[in-house]
């Protein structure tokens, strides 16, 4: 499966955008798309360091991010978060486990074995007493332990064994990752299996950035990523005319409404975002620009920043996945 999973992301997404009924790929919009997107940020994509911790403690810096993206998911329970001001609840998690990080070091798997609910409300800074953030932090608990379990059982404990196990493949890596139950991102449409491995695939990014495509970030298949399919990146394509939404999901968007993880409708808002991005690239290779899916992705998500586009609000599911 390690050398098909990108392709299985691909093919399982285009299907899916093929058989869906709530979002729509607007195909005459990918026309002329290279003179509408700023694709020099997508040519040149850097770590925020202000938010995230790049150390020159290369272990350090490697099990931050880990540990980051282990816990980089609750979308759907943001609006719940006390989070900095002016700072997306992202960048606030990222921030305040950056602080973490910065007065503990590199943490080990004993660490993140032991580590509870409580805990995660500390070093992320929410209250027990509100319901939906304490919800969260639980799942923040039990992801960071199954980490620490997994590392333990399989790498005597090492980020650094683990990463040097996939031998500079990020498809090796992902398949590692998803191993951990919160990591494997497939669900069933249409009877057939739609694969995202959102979490397992920005872990690889990640790294890349961080480490400036050098040390842990070395990856020698770093192009075959497929964009990791969040809540955000429907949205600004949804923004910029690239997708549709039925009526019906619009309304269940605008409401506020909790889409379930693995219905129809988020599926389908998932895997279009995948396959636009997919037919975006191939798009732009013909007027001569070579970007790969992940360098999008870190365009679109960035883009999904600005103000504009949060004039309609992104969807919501409450999951482990983004």
């Amino acid at each position: 499966m390690q050398n098909r999973i990108f392709s299985l992301v691909r093919e399982s997404c285009a299907e899916a955008a093929k058989n869906a009924r709530h979002v729509f790929i607007n195909y005459d919009a990918l026309k002329g798309i290279a003179d509408r997107f700023p694709l020099a940020l997508a040519e040149n994509p850097t770590m925020d360091t202000g938010h995230h911790l790049v150390a020159n403690d290369h272990e350090l810096t490697l099990a931050y991010f880990i540990v980051l993206d282990c816990i980089n998911f609750g979308s759907g329970y943001f609006e719940h978060l006390d989070a900095d001001s002016e700072k997306s609840c992202y960048f606030t998690i990222a921030a305040r486990l950056k602080d973490e990080f910065q007065k503990i070091g590199a943490c080990d798997a004993d660490w993140l074995m032991r580590i509870s609910a409580d805990d995660c409300c500390r070093i992320f800074r929410q209250s027990d007493k509100n319901e939906k953030a304490f919800e969260l932090m639980q799942l923040f608990a039990r992801a960071i332990k199954d980490l620490g379990n997994f590392l333990a059982a399989e790498f005597d404990g090492s980020f650094v064994k683990m990463v040097s196990a996939a031998d500079q493949s990020a498809a090796a890596l992902v398949a590692i990752l998803i191993k951990m139950p919160f990591y494997r991102d497939v669900f069933k449409f249409h009877d057939r299996d739609v694969w995202f491995l959102k979490r397992a695939q920005i872990t690889v990014s990640d790294l890349n950035f961080a480490f400036n495509s050098q040390h842990y970030g070395k990856f020698s298949d770093i192009h075959d990523l497929t964009i990791f399919a969040d809540n955000l990146v429907p949205h600004v394509l949804m923004t910029d005319g690239i997708l549709s939404y039925s009526s019906t999901l619009q309304e269940k968007i605008r409401r506020g409404e909790i889409l379930k993880s693995g219905c129809d409708e988020e599926i389908e808002l998932r895997a279009c975002a995948v396959h636009a991005v997919e037919l975006i690239r191939q798009e732009l290779s013909l007027s001569g620009k070579d970007l790969s899916s992940q360098k999008l992705d870190y365009m679109l998500w960035n883009l999904g920043q600005e103000s504009r586009y949060k004039e309609f609000p992104v969807h919501r599911t409450l999951c482990v996945y983004y």
